[in-house]
């Protein structure tokens, strides 16, 4: 089929990989270049710059306005594939392919619509993620849906790493769907059970809150990693927490309350301690937290706010 994808970051390499090789992909939409690093230089997203190397066509918009509508029509596409692109997909747009367009989203739909569904099913210690890709229409992730796929979440799993292990597996969701419309054997059904919303997160959605349970902050922790990065303040710097895991035969401590014990850095909570594997201080490079607490001046009475 005649394809238009659109994508911005890593996670949309995987399916876009895997339509080029099957399918004539006419243009691929994604956002324009935007400063990124200490130094803010523009930089092409992670999909225009695999786009290029493939001599595909780019159209690169932050919105999908009028102009973006008749580039597309001039394409003749059978179908838009969407995967993260980072914004809303509306009339005329969205019924310019003759098929309209698909999404791929990172959730079990109809939980988790919106901007951020691998993050809060981290959160919420969801049993069961995966992916689902379903007919795109007007209201936010609300479509028919074509196909799904699901697994429980591994032991420790970050955000980070769940996002990259989802992409892999909804490339190959996504092209079995593309497939099966091109051979006009599938269909569609409607979306079941409750919505819940996953809006985007926020920094203060990574700010630990240490009178929580030990549990819920080992998942708050992973669900905001690697971006934007758990943290905490202590002695009114910021400090990052890359990792950590409950420790439930730790010594009992005050929640926010820091130590050393057992070989390990623990910090207390509303329930069992939480041990702190590793850390990013303010203006310093990742390192181990048993090295950071090995550095600090002073160890006696630190209590994380």
């Amino acid at each position: 089929m005649r394809l238009v994808f659109a994508g911005t970051p890593a996670v949309a390499l995987p399916t876009l990989e895997t339509l080029v090789t099957e399918h004539d992909v006419v243009a691929v939409i994604t956002r324009e270049d935007a400063p990124t690093g200490r130094k803010r230089i523009l930089t092409p997203s992670p999909v225009r710059a695999r786009a290029e190397e493939l001599g595909l066509p780019v159209i690169a918009a932050n919105r999908l306005d009028l102009a973006v509508t008749e580039q597309v029509a001039g394409l003749e596409a059978d179908l838009g594939v969407i995967v993260a692109y980072g914004g809303l997909v509306r009339e005329p747009l969205l019924s310019t392919p003759r098929l309209g367009w698909i999404n791929l989203h990172f959730s079990l739909l109809p939980r988790w619509r919106g901007a951020a569904p691998v993050q809060w099913s981290i959160r919420a210690g969801d049993p069961l993620v995966g992916a689902t890709v379903f007919q795109l229409v007007a209201e936010l992730d609300a479509g028919p849906v074509f196909a799904s796929f699901s697994r429980p979440p591994g032991d420790g799993e970050t955000a980070g790493q769940l996002l990259d292990s989802l992409a892999v597996a909804g490339a190959e969701l996504t092209g079995g769907v593309v497939r099966a419309l091109a051979a006009g054997t599938i269909q569609s059904a409607d979306q079941e059970g409750q919505p819940t919303l996953a809006p985007k997160i926020t920094l203060e959605h990574a700010r630990i809150d240490f009178s929580s349970p030990v549990h819920e902050l080992s998942r708050m922790i992973r669900s905001v990693t690697p971006e934007p990065g758990a943290f905490t303040t202590l002695n009114g710097l910021r400090l990052k927490i890359l990792s950590a895991r409950p420790a439930p035969d730790a010594p009992a401590l005050a929640a926010g309350s820091l130590a050393w014990a057992q070989g390990r850095v623990l910090v207390g909570t509303a329930t069992d301690p939480l041990e702190v594997l590793s850390v990013q201080p303010a203006g310093k490079n990742p390192m181990a937290a048993a090295d950071w607490w090995r550095g600090l001046a002073q160890t006696e009475g630190l209590v994380a706010e």
